[in-house]
């Protein structure tokens, strides 16, 4: 511990030198030369382990659940993404998507997909999404009633994509 608080100091209180040389060369040193002048630098910034993420910060930053005013209003209880789950990574492998909703599906009302904001071919509650290329993505589901067009949506869920390297000898081409 000490020994890092004198490390510390002694970065924040360095002093530089800067001189040009015959030849027209910058140099620069801690050590004094015939003409060369002060270099006055910011304290030196020092990265350590970065502390863990908390579980109210996790909540905080969390996406947030469908107003109930707005589920409610159109006869659910519960409207959410159940697969993937947030933050998954899927290894070149498809994707299952499902939804929960409760109750029901109501008449009149439509069940619409997006992926990264744009609309997938999907109505239904569970699919699945047989290839994406490699990346982070982002899905979520929407209920719009057809007579009123009021609608709520699920919280978005970012899930991620790995593919094996092409040098690897897991890839399907080898």
């Amino acid at each position: 511990m000490a020994l890092t608080a004198v490390t510390a100091l002694a970065c924040v209180a360095a002093t530089v030198y800067r001189w040009t040389d015959a030849n027209g060369v910058v140099h620069f040193s801690d050590q004094p030369e015939p003409g060369a002048e002060k270099v006055s630098i910011g304290p030196t910034k020092l990265y350590g382990t970065p502390k863990p993420v908390t579980q109210q910060q996790q909540k905080k930053n969390a996406p947030e659940a469908p107003k109930k005013a707005q589920l409610l209003h159109l006869g659910y209880t519960s409207l959410a993404v159940t697969s993937p789950a947030a933050e998954q990574t899927f290894f070149d492998e498809p994707i299952p998507v499902a939804l929960s909703l409760a109750p029901q599906l109501r008449e009149g009302h439509a069940l619409t997909w997006s992926l990264n904001g744009a609309p997938l071919e999907q109505n239904s509650g569970t699919f699945t999404i047989n290839y994406l290329d490699r990346g982070s993505y982002s899905i979520q589901a929407t209920i719009t009633d057809s007579g009123t067009q009021e609608s709520a949506s699920t919280a978005p869920v970012t899930f991620y994509v790995r593919q094996p390297s092409l040098l690897s000898p897991q890839h399907p081409k080898k």
